[in-house]
């Protein structure tokens, strides 16, 4: 795979650089990719490299740690990683984990996620190398029973590296009482006492302790932050400004409450044991969570692909890097084609901003009875006379490495030419989740 652009990732560092005209990017793309059937997505390394050198600016100095789950394909991950201030990968599967630690390209891998797969985690217990470059998250004494059963009558080649999740959500009280709880249901560790009492169990060096398991590292995930547009859009224009001032509000007010939480709970855990990294934040939240002392990491992956669901945040603006086509196979209105496939709607609460959106030919639409479907997608609009059977209409996924699970490829463009193939997890035969 092509290494990233030298000036491209100098313009994202630079920041205030213009997003390049969507029209422009999908028309090249449509061009190059001419001669592809579709269903088929393409990778613009131009706004890989632009969101690559953004990402590393938010960061201000600290190392990222790129998420697989909005990549899912390791020529890209080998190409991330090779820039300077991208270290290690954040895993979703342990599986995965051990599929990329194989790789010599991919030494310090974290799985951001508990682990329930017994046989994977006795392959990873048998494994010397795996054991070294693979880290386990874990948030309470029951998954950590779970692991010593699961490794019964196995000989560990050392002990497993454990990394502890602490709950980043926010919840606000009146008179003492709790409001609400803002975020996402994660770790049930919340408080510095929850933190250090789990470390001291994981830590024990007594009868009864947990021998097979080394604490290295801490996480905490702000997805009110990081995951949540603060301009969110009234349709798909303009903004909703009263929505927009309150979520500003809402994550203003967790951030500062997380930025003490976690201070003194990576405070209570170092006093039990010498944490190796405290990684938090995402794509949206970097430059917020790198001003926290106590995190020592980052972590961000949809940001270099760019999907419309980052569209709507007020600190940063990513270019469109990925993008897919489907071929037109139908004509039931002559301003309405149907599509071939299409029905590549994102994970999360369902709702029109899940659905993908079709960017060029420009002026099309989903159909609301029918929105994007498994096997075909009606699109309508002016736009629609003029394409025939077997044009492609081109759309932005709303997620990031979902639209990986659909193509066996992404076609790589590189100044509107066609350069070649980076094989997603698919191409490779593996599907994790």
């Amino acid at each position: 795979m092509p290494t990233l652009s030298d000036p491209a990732l100098a313009e994202g560092r630079a920041g205030a650089v213009p997003r390049r005209a969507d029209a422009a990017v999908w028309r090249a793309a449509d061009v190059a990719c001419a001669d592809l059937p579709g269903p088929l997505a393409i990778l613009d390394l131009e706004a890989l490299s632009f969101n690559a050198g953004s990402l590393l600016r938010r960061a201000a100095g600290k190392p990222i740690r790129v998420a697989s789950k909005s990549i899912r394909n390791r020529d890209v991950l080998r190409t991330v990683l090779a820039v300077d201030g991208f270290a290690g990968v954040l895993a979703f599967t342990l599986p995965e984990a051990l599929w990329l630690a194989a790789d010599d390209a991919f030494t310090d891998v974290v799985v951001g996620y508990p682990t329930a797969d017994g046989p994977a985690l006795r392959a990873l217990a048998a494994d010397p190398v795996a054991s070294a470059r693979v880290t386990l998250m874990v948030d309470s004494a029951e998954q950590l029973d779970w692991i010593e059963y699961a490794l019964d009558g196995v000989t560990p080649a050392g002990p497993l590296r454990v990394a502890l999740e602490l709950d980043a959500s926010w919840r606000p009280t009146v008179a003492g009482r709790p409001l609400a709880h803002i975020g996402v249901r994660r770790s049930p560790v919340r408080t510095p006492g929850q933190a250090a009492a789990l470390a001291r169990d994981i830590t024990a060096r007594r009868p009864g302790g947990r021998p097979l398991l080394h604490l290295v590292g801490m996480m905490a995930y702000e997805a009110q932050v990081a995951g949540l547009q603060d301009t969110p859009w009234a349709g798909r224009r303009p903004v909703n400004a009263a929505k927009s001032a309150v979520l500003k509000r809402i994550q203003a007010s967790s951030m500062e409450e997380l930025r003490a939480r976690r201070r003194a709970a990576v405070a209570a855990v170092r006093a039990v044991v010498d944490l190796q990294f405290v990684n938090g934040g995402g794509t949206g939240s970097l430059e917020l969570t790198t001003t926290d002392p106590s995190v020592t990491e980052l972590a961000a992956g949809s940001g270099l692909f760019g999907p419309t669901l980052f569209d709507g945040y007020s600190r940063f603006s990513p270019q469109h890097a990925v993008g897919f086509a489907l071929p037109v196979v139908r004509r039931p209105h002559q301003d309405m084609v149907t599509l071939l496939g299409g029905g590549w709607i994102a994970s999360g609460p369902p709702g029109p901003d899940r659905a993908p959106v079709p960017v060029h030919p420009a002026g099309l639409s989903l159909v609301g009875a029918e929105g994007a479907g498994e096997v075909q997608t009606p699109v309508r609009g002016p736009a629609a006379r003029s394409l025939h059977i077997g044009d492609k209409v081109w759309f932005r996924h709303a997620k990031s490495g979902e639209v990986c699970e659909h193509v066996e490829a992404l076609e790589m463009v590189d100044g509107g030419t066609r350069v070649g193939r980076a094989l997603t997890y698919r191409g490779e035969g593996k599907v994790f989740l």
